[in-house]
């Protein structure tokens, strides 16, 4: 049988964890609101059964003010999954079945998934499963995602209960229902009155009378609406307090946890941000440090002399024709070699991050931030996109749809941009290699320091045009600290890996293939021996006079900077195809470095490794973007903003440096 289950539950139940146990998909996974923006599928094949599970966002309500609240309420509405699969984080267990009881008015097939019972237990609190499942009226599986325990028996229940309506709970006692139904029938009444009133059409009536007296009834009717929900959520709540406490036995006393303890150091008000610096030092430590350059520097040495080194003796041999292997060992393998060089630093870099996100730190992070972006007008919700954009661009902005303030949005998708991803590490890594060698993660470091700063700036000049001067409350939950698992490690960072390895073999590839030919041949499609004269040297010749100001106005960096909106990886590869020497190969990094040593000084690296960071995001992080935005002109003037502040900044550090260097 072919069937569909949906999974629903809050932030940080362990949804999109369930969802990768029940698929084997390496969906990413983390700890605060906005990982899932959009719904995912899966496939589950179940003894004879086929099942496409679908990971809706995680929701607190199906109030459906929040994009992600639509889009969940939507899909359970208009598309009826055969059965709901209802995470519930045991361990916040009050507040997950408010929820629960909204998806049961919606009268559908449903099992509930009570999942972290592994948090419960620690914990010394006992929660009789049984008493609870007939006190809701709805199956109820107690279930360890992240270790699959109670995974199998889970997917069977759901299947038992397709086809059964959920039962209404009897929440309201009769005094309380009957006050519901009077406001829903005054309700009714006003929208009544207002609709009644247009139709008659009465001629004495000026269009601005009508119009003000339709927004008084819509006030009414919002009020009305408004003292209703207020009720019907008291009412929830005080039955879900009511059948938790008959069902769970809480230890004695209020034991402090670890994560108690753990928080009252990382989120101290004057220890927090120090302690937050210290860590991302200590991630970049790793990654560019004596560890992640002593494993890259053997991943280099297996691709160039090893690799492409063995490519260059079968093509020799092969007596290929001198433009064909130039295409092949300047081109292709130049682009791609010099990008692949740095992936090993960029894997432990994931891994770093992946055990920040898994370990329940980065919520903290979020909201650390909060305090400080606070002050600026800005909200901690919104760091949440940022955060995620030190992995890739692309689903920061997605992120920003958790955000409900349309003008909100729109600010947190201008200033996301700036936080430094992971494709412009290679950019780094050959700079900072060859210029600042021995203080490679200190530097690079910095950038990131400087991503954040720029971004906060941004928000405080943008606020005013953009989003006004109202700041947005912020209410997160703050998770369990949890000890990552080495299948979800493994898999988050393959996934972030294996991402950054398809692009170099695809997008890349074609790029250098297209940035080899520019740089071989003239606007006449004459073949040249100096590649100044080339279609790509002329570009880079014309646009260069743009940079020098900045310290690099050398045709070669300024053409890089153009293939970087393809790919910021591109850079790299640019620049390993350009300065590729006779029959050397052009991947080698000593190569590179011994080219750049003599275009660029310290300080006009750090300006060009700036403008890398600041400028405009890659093109596919610009189609998001316009999407995202919904509108052409804030997209422009967004792109238009970014090259200013990269021009600028670069500007001043260059300028300024040049006083003191």
């Amino acid at each position: 049988m072919k069937y569909r289950m949906a999974l629903v539950g809050n932030p940080n139940c362990g949804k999109t964890t369930l969802f990768n146990e029940l698929t084997g998909s390496n969906q990413y996974v983390g700890n605060w609101p906005g990982v899932t923006v959009e719904q995912k599928s899966g496939h589950l094949k179940h003894h004879k059964n086929d099942i496409d599970i679908i990971d809706l966002p995680g929701i607190y309500s199906l109030s459906t003010y929040s994009l992600e609240e639509v889009i969940t309420r939507d899909y359970i509405e208009k598309e009826n999954p055969d059965v709901i699969i209802n995470i519930v984080d045991a361990s916040n267990i009050e507040r997950n079945l408010f929820l629960t009881l909204q998806l049961m008015e919606m009268r559908k097939p449903m099992v509930i998934a009570l999942n972290m019972m592994d948090v419960l237990q620690s914990r010394g609190d006992k929660l009789d499963v049984k008493a609870l499942e007939k006190r809701i009226g709805v199956p109820i599986l107690p279930i360890v995602a992240r270790k699959s325990e109670g995974v199998h028996l889970l997917v069977h229940k759901a299947i038992d209960q397709i086809g059964k309506v959920s039962p209404i709970p009897q929440i309201y006692p009769p005094a309380v229902q009957s006050l519901i139904d009077e406001l829903e029938r005054k309700m009714k009444v006003s929208q009544l009155h207002i609709a009644q009133f247009i139709d008659e059409g009465v001629a004495d009536v000026s269009e601005q009378k009508l119009k003000e007296l339709n927004e008084l009834v819509e006030k009414r009717i919002q009020n009305i609406d408004m003292d209703r929900d207020m009720i019907i959520s008291d009412e929830k709540y005080n039955y879900i307090t009511k059948i938790v406490g008959e069902c769970m036995k809480k230890s004695s006393g209020e034991r402090e946890t670890v994560s108690d303890k753990i928080d009252k150091v990382v989120t101290n008000r004057v220890l927090a941000i120090p302690i937050f610096m210290l860590m991302m030092l200590f991630v970049f430590w790793v990654a560019f440090g004596p560890v992640g350059s002593f494993i890259s520097d053997g991943f280099s040495v297996l691709v160039n002399d090893y690799i492409i080194g063995t490519i260059q003796n079968l093509l020799i041999n092969a007596g290929v024709a001198d433009w064909l292997y130039s295409l092949i060992v300047n081109g292709i393998l130049g682009g791609v070699g010099s990008v692949l060089s740095f992936l090993p630093q960029i894997a432990v870099l994931f891994l770093m991050l992946s055990f920040l996100e898994d370990s329940g730190y980065m919520a903290r992070a979020a909201f650390i931030m909060d305090r400080l972006l606070r002050r600026f007008g800005l909200s901690g919700r919104s760091f949440i996109p940022m955060l995620m954009g030190f992995g890739c661009t692309v689903p920061a902005l997605m992120a920003a749809r958790t955000l409900e303030n349309e003008r909100d949005r729109r600010l947190t998708m201008m200033i996301t941009p700036f936080m430094s991803c992971s494709a412009r590490l290679p950019v780094y890594a050959v700079f900072a290699g060859v210029f600042f060698k021995g203080k490679e993660m200190l530097v690079i470091f910095s950038l990131y320091i400087l991503g954040i700063l720029i971004a906060v700036l941004s928000g405080i000049i943008l606020k005013k045009f953009v989003a006004g001067n109202d700041v947005s409350n912020f209410i997160m939950e703050l998770p369990e600290y949890r000890k990552p698992t080495v299948k979800n490690l493994g898999l988050h960072t393959w996934e972030k890996t294996r991402g950054f390895i398809t692009k170099a073999g695809t997008v890349l590839l074609l790029a250098f293939v297209v940035i080899w030919f520019l740089q071989q041949f003239d606007f006449k499609l004459n073949m040249v021996a100096d590649s100044s004269y080339s279609m790509f040297g002329s570009i880079g010749k014309w646009i260069a006079p743009v940079f020098a100001p900045l310290g690099f106005g050398d045709w070669h960096a300024s053409s890089s900077l153009l293939t970087g909106i393809v790919a910021k990886e591109a850079v790299v590869g640019t620049l390993g195809i350009l300065y590729g020497v006779g029959d050397a190969v052009a991947a080698d990094p000593a190569i590179i470095a011994q080219q750049l040593s003599t275009v660029f000084t310290p300080l006009s690296a750090y300006s060009f490794m700036t403008f890398t960071l600041l400028y405009t995001p890659c093109i596919a992080a610009l189609a998001t973007l316009r999407r995202e935005m919904n509108s052409l002109k804030w997209t422009a003037f967004t792109i238009a903003y970014q090259l200013v502040v990269a021009w600028t900044v670069s500007f001043l550090i260059f300028q300024i440096g040049s006083l003191f260097f």
